[in-house]
């Protein structure tokens, strides 16, 4: 809709169609800051996505898509565009393998051989543990046209391989942008009762529904609220996730709540729900659909009093929602993240003190309004900054 006087085709290079909410958030909102920049300059957005699931991603955001890894395919969409978008998310990182920095590396580069302009958008740079990566980093950074990280210790460590301050925005994560979508919000149990991909088809969407029905009823009277909680495996040994348990339980003891698990990850982040809810012995806890639209995972955040997470877009996914949160830390952008906040971690996966986490859990639920004083400033301050990235790259590509 609208008179454009200008069409762009734009490659999105990140860790989509791997069915992440967090990464499916980020190019959520990567898309829908694109095209209302694009709009606002009278231009129309064409994104193309690099997916691990082009399908599945071409269904979910409308837009066309080629497998990130069929490599003839990704140079072919790179010629026929008019940029390459790098992120956001933690790309460049080497602490889950070697594979992430030179692949996204790879990818950049290969941009650059078809003439195209190099943007990179909202990342979070490291850990990168080992230094025969930091030239190819400094190199690919140094010739983009334009380069955006989500915290400021990444571009302290972008500075130190040698790429000049000047060429740096340091802006927030790009799920602070991300609108809630329209549709009501509905109970927990409405949520449970919506099918997935996954689900298996229309009768358990039909059984699920009676399901929530009955329970919907009993939660009217429920006047609990909510506490989501976002974990995952990190430590071999599960003690961060038994220690996480006890401070539940140490929860419940203290203020009547409900639990509500929400898995940011098919499969995984299930399991640790599962694993944390099975060493509860008295707390009510659900556990909520692995949602593959992350707006509907935004809704279930919206509905929580609290938010307790280890998954680093839980924590953004409540401070979108102005949720009260705490933050478990298994990295330092757990720490970033909620340093930017006014805040710092409850505990982390190594020392989390259960006493110490449901006291402070207790206290915000007690008085929501007294955190959100403190806070709401600088989360609105941020939603505002998450369209910056896109509105630079829109301008480049203007006026080029």
């Amino acid at each position: 809709m609208g008179d454009f006087r200008r069409v762009s085709r734009l490659v999105l290079s990140g860790y989509y169609g791997f069915r992440n909410s967090g990464d499916e958030a980020v190019l959520k909102s990567i898309l829908t800051a694109l095209e209302t920049a694009g709009r606002e300059a009278g231009m129309k957005v064409e994104p193309i996505v690099l997916s691990g699931d082009p399908e599945w991603t071409s269904r979910q955001y409308g837009v066309e898509a080629v497998h990130r890894t069929k490599l003839s395919e990704v140079w072919k969409t790179l010629k026929s565009s008019d940029g390459l978008i790098s992120g956001g998310g933690s790309l460049l990182q080497d602490a889950t393998g070697l594979g992430s920095i030179p692949y996204y590396l790879g990818i950049m580069e290969m941009a650059r051989w078809c003439g195209k302009p190099t943007f990179v958008y909202a990342q979070g740079i490291g850990p990168v543990n080992r230094k025969m990566f930091q030239p190819f980093i400094k190199r690919a950074f140094r010739k983009s046209a334009y380069v955006s990280v989500r915290d400021e210790e990444s571009a302290i460590l972008l500075r130190r391989y040698g790429v000049p301050q000047g060429s740096i925005e340091v802006v927030p994560d790009p799920v602070m942008g991300l609108p809630s979508g329209g549709g009501h919000e509905g109970s927990a149990e409405e949520l449970d009762a919506q099918p997935s991909s996954r689900s298996g088809g229309a009768s358990l969407g039909a059984e699920a529904k009676l399901r929530g029905s009955a329970a919907a009823i009993a939660e009217e009277t429920d006047t609990r609220p909510i506490v989501g909680v976002s974990v995952r495996f990190w430590r071999s040994d599960r003690a961060d996730l038994v220690r996480a348990a006890a401070a539940l339980e140490a929860l419940a003891g203290r203020h009547a709540v409900r639990l509500r698990f929400l898995p940011f990850h098919h499969g995984a982040d299930e399991d640790a729900s599962r694993y944390v809810m099975e060493r509860l012995s008295g707390a009510p806890a659900t556990l909520a659909p692995a949602h593959d639209d992350p707006q509907q995972m935004l809704r279930e955040v919206g509905r929580c009093a609290l938010l307790i997470g280890m998954r680093l877009h839980s924590l953004i996914y409540a401070a979108n929602q102005h949720v009260p949160l705490l933050g478990l830390s298994y990295d330092p952008k757990i720490d970033q993240f909620l340093g930017r906040l006014g805040q710092r971690a409850v505990g982390t996966t190594d020392e989390l003190d259960p006493d110490e986490l449901a006291g402070q859990a207790a206290k915000i639920l007690r008085n929501p309004e007294h955190w959100r004083e403190n806070t709401n400033q600088r989360i609105d301050r941020l939603k505002l900054e998450a369209s910056q990235p896109a509105q630079q790259i829109i301008d480049y590509i203007r006026n080029k």
